[in-house]
């Protein structure tokens, strides 16, 4: 296997997962890229590796280049085993490396895999000369681990931010203008809403802290490397980053008897009446990875279930599990359900949203309804949900 030449002197050294469908949690029908690069100096660096089951690949890419015994550094960016599973034995294969990280890296190596690994420790502000280049290196705590870094190579106008900026997704193409505009933006709105929602007060540090620099190509950990769309990326990560949200909707529910459907559909259609952009999801059909993908910059958040064993049903209770802790903010919730006898899933809906601290909707009389709704009662939903949108 050959590296992929991203610059004179810089390769992408890393590994396609053709297969993977599931990462921990978030689906990735796409598969995914574990990358690395290589870069070529005076002295030879190689910036992060990849998961295990793949070090023959990242290997044989970079034997294509140099011999493995001619690679001089090995800089962790992120010790999550995506990244540093196949570390152990690129560190063994690269005899005269030396591990360039900050101390939480160091730290994680040794719990991961049970060994102490010498490392020259570096800190935000530290640089690296290799030569005619000076790598120049950025902490980013929680973007999204304690350990994460970035690393910078000014003389190339190049990042190396590791999860930042990436997206899942398997292809034999390397740079961003290989692939349609749209389709690389919902996976990178997809991946930040399942990865790193929460950390948004973290990557508004990071993009302060990036935002002097010279940038004219962005190598991630994952997905394509960016060139031509560097300006969306960067504008779309401070409308995520800060919780900005448009004047969209995303009803999503679970039914037993079609009862709690035929209510989001009563919902959906004050929406649409609104004239505000909605979309609305069973989670019988969607995965709560791909609905997440849509409440990224949904100001209105609808939910509904029928009551099941005094709770939710389980479907509806597992997304708003995932949903809070990636704790999108500045939402407005509309709980919503339907009920045989006891009735709880609506109040227990509400009591979630209201714990992250949403504008909630809170007309349970309306909301909350016992058997099949009537055509007044759909029609009321309607009517309740236009007027709290107004």
């Amino acid at each position: 296997m050959k590296a992929v030449k991203v610059k004179e002197n810089i390769y992408w050294v890393g590994a396609v997962d053709w297969d993977v469908r599931n990462f921990h949690g978030y689906l990735t029908q796409r598969g995914a890229t574990y990358n690395a690069y290589l870069v070529i100096d005076d002295k030879i660096t190689l910036i992060d590796t990849v998961k295990a089951g793949f070090e023959d690949e990242i290997l044989s890419r970079v034997e294509s280049v140099v011999p493995l015994d001619k690679v001089d550094y090995i800089i962790v960016n992120h010790i999550e085993k995506d990244h540093s599973g196949a570390f152990p034995k690129v560190r063994e294969a690269c005899p005269n490396a030396t591990v360039v990280c900050d101390a939480k890296a160091q730290e994680g190596l040794k719990a991961h895999y049970h060994k102490d690994y010498e490392a020259q420790l570096v800190k935000s502000g530290d640089t690296l000369k290799t030569g005619k280049y000076e790598f120049t290196f950025v902490q980013t705590p929680m973007v999204h681990w304690p350990d994460s870094m970035v690393t910078y190579l000014a003389a190339e106008k190049t990042l190396f931010p590791n999860d930042a900026f990436g997206q899942h997704f398997a292809s034999s193409k390397r740079f961003d203008k290989e692939v349609p505009k749209d389709l690389l933006m919902y996976e990178a709105s997809k991946y930040y809403a399942n990865i790193v929602l929460p950390f948004g007060k973290q990557v508004q540090k990071a993009l302060q802290a990036l935002g002097g620099l010279e940038i004219d190509t962005i190598c991630p950990s994952h997905g394509f490397i960016l060139q031509d769309r560097i300006p969306d990326f960067l504008d779309a990560y401070q409308r995520w980053s800060t919780n900005t949200t448009k004047e969209k909707a995303v009803v999503v529910y679970d039914s037993m008897w079609h009862a709690t459907e035929k209510m989001a559909k009563a919902v959906y259609t004050a929406f649409e009446n609104k004239g505000i952009e909605v979309k609305a999801m069973s989670l019988k059909e969607n995965h709560i990875s791909d609905i997440m993908a849509e409440v990224l910059e949904a100001k209105y958040i609808a939910v509904g279930s029928p009551t099941l064993n005094s709770g939710m049903m389980p479907s509806v209770a597992s997304f708003l599990c995932y949903m809070k802790g990636l704790n999108p903010q500045n939402r407005v919730g509309i709980p919503f359900g339907s009920y045989g006898w006891s009735g709880q899933s609506p109040n227990l809906i509400k009591e979630t949203m209201e714990a992250m601290k949403w504008e909630v909707l809170d007309q349970m009389d309306t909301m909350r309804l016992v058997y099949e709704p009537t055509k007044e009662q759909l029609n009321a939903i309607t009517e309740t949900v236009e007027n709290f949108v107004k």
